[in-house]
């Protein structure tokens, strides 16, 4: 066979696959079921909000999440400074942490530099007490790896911001913007070897929250 024999059967052969794509789609475009509108879940809520807390505090004992309640910033800090270990290297997002660990912008910080980081401290914007996820976004980490690639993780929560299911938790979000965001419900595990349960398998080794309020 020549090159030019090639050439045109490879031709032919894109030109084949083309059309079959095309007309797949076609056929798939015309036998679209008909629209139907969302179904209501109206899932109505009978315990009351401190309930909900105490919920969220107990599936968060399961997931392996320490969680500490503070009354404020400034009790936070004193316990931050009580735990701290002088080596280790702890930032945060939130400035009114910055006198106890590391303040990070996103427009002063390379990435690349946070590979060593032991505990980062940061905000969620709130909790969801049926599985004890916390919502966060790009805007309060500044990095979307700094949760991911950290030692140990501490998130800060108001109790007040805390929600029953994930219904209300996608309500919440409704009308929202963000480039990056997830839920985050304690550190990643495992036992898929030998049936022992590892933490931290690819993320932090353990994570604290503290509920503030």
């Amino acid at each position: 066979m020549t090159i030019s024999h090639l050439k045109y059967k490879i031709q032919n052969l894109k030109q084949y696959e083309v059309s079959s794509r095309e007309n797949i789609l076609k056929v798939v475009l015309k036998n679209q079921p008909e629209e139907r509108a969302l179904p209501v879940i109206d899932i109505p809520v009978t315990t009351s909000h401190e309930e909900w807390v105490e919920a969220l505090k107990k599936r968060l004992e399961i997931l392996h999440v320490d969680v500490r309640e503070v009354a404020d910033y400034a009790a936070l800090k004193d316990l931050l400074k009580q735990e701290a270990i002088p080596q280790d290297r702890t930032v945060t997002t939130i400035s009114e942490l910055s006198d106890v660990s590391t303040l990070i912008e996103a427009v002063k910080e390379d990435a690349h530099s946070l590979e060593d980081v032991d505990l980062a401290i940061i905000p969620a914007h709130f909790g969801v007490a049926e599985n004890g996820a916390m919502w966060v976004t790009e805007s309060l980490v500044k990095y979307r790896v700094l949760p991911f690639i950290t030692q140990q993780l501490a998130i800060v929560v108001n109790r007040k911001d805390i929600v029953y299911n994930m219904h209300q938790a996608y309500q919440r979000i409704a009308g929202t913007n963000y480039d990056f965001g997830v839920f985050i419900a304690g550190p990643s595990k495992t036992a898929d070897i030998e049936q022992s349960l590892v933490l931290g398998a690819h993320g932090p080794k353990g994570m604290t929250l503290y509920l503030l309020g």
